[in-house]
């Protein structure tokens, strides 16, 4: 079941496009990471969601009601003299929702700013503001959180304990994560969607994705001399970029992984290379990200935040 869904939404802004037809499907519970370069679109994606933009054309689904709906943005403002306390205290009250004094330390406790309670929020750190955006999302248990950047701020130990807490929720809440930091999405979400010029270059299981890329590059290990080898690859047609880190040290990318199984033992026997080692390399989310993101030169961002 989704939680969220969109069926052809659009965003335009006079001549520029920031959305062309996303058709975004997140399942209930899951933690649903959004990435993309900028100017694809992603900021727009989630103050759609979130209500704060109204789509050009399209439909929007959510599997709870707007109250229920919690939305992070990338960069908070508090009133300054507030203390983090008041601050929680307050976004209850607004939502109509008040909450006792433990449940408000609760929440505290949980993005780690127990020990700033009462201190006023003019002199957080942006860590620590960080921590209170989270901290005033989660203040009414939400169904569903859009968090844009979530850890950006955070030093890596507390990168660490708020992607930590992203993960936790899972299956508490349905979350949907945007983030720059490919590595973050990589540790916590579950489906991923990629966009790229207002459009998603893919929607899915991450674990898949990963998957469909792998066998596309192979390090190979031979000993030198390899300046056979090297020109055998270099002008094989199955191979797409072959580079040699150190002597006899090649990474060579595939078009075809299927292929490759066949070719490659092929021209290292004929080549006459001694073979140290050769195994496919698993891809990282950035190679996958760079592979399916890159734009024609020339090409303009078009988002509009």
């Amino acid at each position: 079941m989704n939680a969220i869904a969109t069926i052809g939404l659009t965003k335009s802004y006079g001549s520029q496009v920031a959305l062309a037809g996303v058709d975004l499907e997140v399942a209930k519970g899951c933690v649903y990471g959004l990435v993309g370069p900028n100017g694809s679109g992603k900021t727009t994606l989630l103050e759609i969601l979130a209500g704060l933009r109204r789509p050009s054309a399209g439909h929007l689904r959510l599997a709870a009601g707007r109250e229920a709906l919690a939305y992070c943005p990338d960069v908070a403002e508090f009133e300054g003299w507030l203390s983090a306390t008041e601050v929680l205290e307050s976004a209850a009250g607004l939502l109509g929702r008040p909450k006792s004094s433990s449940a408000i330390a609760e929440v505290l406790a949980r993005v780690g700013l127990t020990g700033a309670a009462s201190r006023r929020v003019g002199g957080f750190s942006r860590g620590m503001t960080a921590r209170l955006n989270l901290a005033a999302a989660l203040v009414d248990d939400p169904e569903i959180l859009l968090l844009d950047e979530p850890a950006a701020a955070l030093d890596p130990a507390g990168r660490v304990e708020i992607l930590e807490l992203v993960a936790s929720l899972a299956g508490e809440a349905t979350v949907v994560v945007s983030s720059h930091d490919l590595a973050d999405v990589e540790r916590v979400c579950d489906d991923i969607g990629m966009l790229a010029a207002g459009r998603l270059a893919y929607q899915g299981p991450l674990a898949d994705l990963l998957a469909a890329h792998a066998g596309r590059t192979w390090r190979v290990v031979v000993r030198t001399p390899a300046a056979t080898l090297l020109a055998a690859l270099a002008g094989a047609p199955w191979v797409e970029a072959v580079s040699e880190a150190s002597p006899g040290n090649f990474e060579v990318q595939v078009g075809d992984p299927d292929r490759a199984q066949l070719e490659l033992p092929r021209a290292l026997a004929e080549s006459g290379a001694r073979v140290v080692s050769i195994c496919p390399m698993s891809p990282s989310l950035e190679e996958v990200f760079l592979s399916l993101t890159a734009a024609p030169a020339g090409d303009e961002a078009r988002e509009r935040s």
